[in-house]
């Protein structure tokens, strides 16, 4: 799972950067605005932990921006500022949790596990492009030149996930987590059989793009000339 941390405490920054990284998630930080926004605007995460009251731009300020372009990474806004009022503008703005400082850690966690565990927000997708191929997820059709293919479900989230996190090499526990849950028990096995389905559906309609292993990591969708 990778999290975008921004907090312009250094001190704060650093102890929840280490406590998130022996919680095994994979962390940027940064202490300003404008890198926030910058990275969050560029990179695909899975959570971001924002904090408020930030140098250059406000958390709120970069919370609207992200989602006036249809961002829908979570957000836990933190902040000191515990007035009824400053929530309400923090959730308004598009957090989706509001934390006040100072918090435990095991709040934190709880807090990014109850965030993770809420279903995607892939059918609010309709249309994923990469290299020459396009995915349909509302008639869950993968689509290359002339040529479509029908896919089931699992697949179109699966293939979604990975386009969305196209050329980033991404874990088996990530995608695990993102396409069947994050309390799933499904084995490695499983994700690794669709992945071989995928590989097999590209190669039929022509694309250019591959699943490539990354060993000892996971998966990564890129372009098969770039390998």
């Amino acid at each position: 799972m990778r999290i975008l941390l921004i907090e312009d405490d250094i001190d704060l920054c650093q102890t929840i950067y280490l406590q998130l990284l022996n919680q095994g998630y994979y962390v940027d930080r940064y202490h300003n605005g404008e890198d926030a926004l910058h990275y969050a605007l560029k990179s695909n995460y899975d959570l971001i932990i924002l904090d408020r009251m930030l140098p250059i731009i406000d958390g709120l300020s970069i919370t609207q921006v992200l989602r006036n372009k249809q961002i829908n990474t979570p957000i836990i806004m933190v902040t000191a500022m515990s007035e009824i009022h400053n929530r309400i503008e923090g959730l308004d703005a598009g957090a989706d949790d509001y934390l006040i400082k100072p918090f435990a850690m095991e709040e934190l966690f709880a807090r990014i596990r109850a965030l993770v565990r809420r279903p995607s927000k892939i059918e609010n997708i309709e249309i994923l492009t990469f290299s020459n191929i396009t995915l349909d997820t509302t008639n869950k059709l993968l689509v290359c030149n002339d040529k479509k293919l029908s896919l089931s479900k699992r697949e179109i989230e699966l293939l979604a996930f990975l386009i969305k996190n196209k050329n980033i090499p991404v874990s088996r526990e990530r995608i695990l987590a993102h396409v069947w849950g994050a309390d799933t028990t499904v084995e490695m096995g499983n994700l690794d059989n669709y992945i071989h389905f995928l590989r097999r559906r590209l190669r039929n309609v022509g694309s250019v793009a591959i699943i490539k292993t990354i060993y000892g990591v996971g998966y990564q969708l890129k372009e098969a000339e770039t390998c």
